[in-house]
């Protein structure tokens, strides 16, 4: 296949042979200067910009790439890129054939720990077969520094999970209000039916107002455990885990719930997921949350469906129901701490669910409308690259 090569390049060679001497040379020193502009633009870039040849070579580096890499001047030319940024290749999962395919293209944000401990996003792209250029099956890697405004991301969030806690703090000063109420007023009956004797009506009175107590007691504990499971979540123990499996065992103990209420769960799935990095028992919060949530919105029963769908990255479990749905003003409120459109609810469930997500590396989202019902889709990395030292040179 005859190269293609560049009609304003092709002009210029087909007059090299019409020009003399002295035109030759401001031609060269022509070329010389745009080269020189060139290279001057990418030192001037922030972001990295690394070339490399089809056996994986760094052929150029600007100078972002040189200061951000450690990169040596005799390296370039000889040290292979992937093996001296392993934690991209691995993030990628890249492979050379991969580099050289057709339209191919991949980014990533990767952490990687020399010269000292960054955040970058990487994005790759293949130079092109039949380019007029002398790096056939090559790539351009391109590195942009997010460190600063990914610990900026950090200490936003940690703001608003203060300012959540203290949200929840003040809800729980609220919630604790009326237990509390009820049981000083029975507590204060139960007093005064003992003072006037033990006769059987106040007896049954006395049982009642125990009773009346112990649920009180119940709803506190129940408010208090909610609580501390917000402002005092545990670590997840991440390791390999079979989605369906988590969810089997989920299923098996809402049987006889599904069965009462009506609702007929439809697992939609031709292949099982891959497993991903979780912790089996926090997963299991988190369906039971979804799942209660679908059946409270499906009064007179109804289907969940189950389905899963991936990328190179990530699996998507979609859980989605027929009910009532979520009217649009409420949906961006879900996950707000102490809010609930349920009779009897804590309004902290959802607060949990997306925690725990947040705490596998992962995401919660929803898809809801009124009278059709309601799709949450869960996203779990497939894997977590491991961030080894690099060692200098290639």
């Amino acid at each position: 296949m005859p190269r293609r090569r560049n009609q304003g390049l092709d002009r210029i060679l087909g007059r090299v042979e019409n020009l003399d001497e002295t035109n030759l040379s401001i031609l060269v020193d022509r070329l010389v200067r745009d080269r020189a502009l060139l290279e001057r633009v990418f030192d001037i870039m922030r972001d990295a910009i690394l070339v490399t040849n089809e056996e994986s070579v760094i052929e150029y580096a600007n100078d972002a790439a040189f200061q951000l890499l450690a990169l040596r001047r005799r390296e370039i030319g000889s040290s292979n890129l992937w093996r001296r940024i392993p934690e991209v290749t691995e993030a990628l999962q890249l492979d050379p054939e991969r580099q050289r395919t057709a339209g191919f293209s991949a980014s990533c944000e990767v952490q990687i720990s020399y010269p000292e401990t960054r955040v970058l996003q990487a994005y790759v792209v293949p130079l092109g077969e039949g380019a007029d250029h002398d790096l056939e099956g090559g790539s351009v890697l391109i590195l942009s520094d997010v460190t600063e405004m990914k610990h900026s991301t950090e200490e936003l969030i940690e703001n608003e999970r203060i300012a959540s806690i203290m949200m929840l703090a003040a809800g729980v000063a609220h919630e604790l209000g009326n237990p509390l109420n009820s049981l000083t007023i029975h507590l204060q009956l139960m007093k005064r039916q003992m003072e006037k004797g033990r006769d059987g009506a106040d007896h049954d009175r006395v049982l009642q107002s125990l009773e009346v107590c112990r649920g009180e007691v119940e709803r506190l504990d129940g408010i208090i455990t909610h609580f501390l499971q917000a402002i005092r979540p545990q670590p997840p123990d991440l390791r390999p885990t079979d989605l369906l499996q988590v969810l089997s065992e989920v299923l098996k103990v809402e049987e006889d719930l599904f069965s009462q209420r009506g609702v007929e769960v439809v697992i939609d799935v031709e292949a099982p997921p891959p497993s991903v990095p979780a912790d089996p028992d926090q997963l299991k919060q988190v369906f039971f949350n979804v799942f209660q949530n679908s059946v409270d919105a499906m009064p007179e029963g109804g289907t969940i469906r189950i389905q899963w769908r991936r990328d190179p990255r990530h699996v998507y479990l979609i859980l989605a129901d027929d009910g009532s749905g979520i009217d649009p003003a409420d949906v961006s409120r879900i996950f707000q701490p102490y809010f609930t459109t349920k009779e009897g609810g804590n309004g902290l469930g959802m607060m949990i669910v997306q925690r725990i997500m947040r705490d596998h590396h992962g995401s919660i989202a929803l898809d809801s409308q009124p009278g059709e019902g309601t799709a949450v889709t869960l996203q779990f990395p497939v894997g977590r690259p491991e961030h080894p030292r690099l060692e200098e040179g290639s």
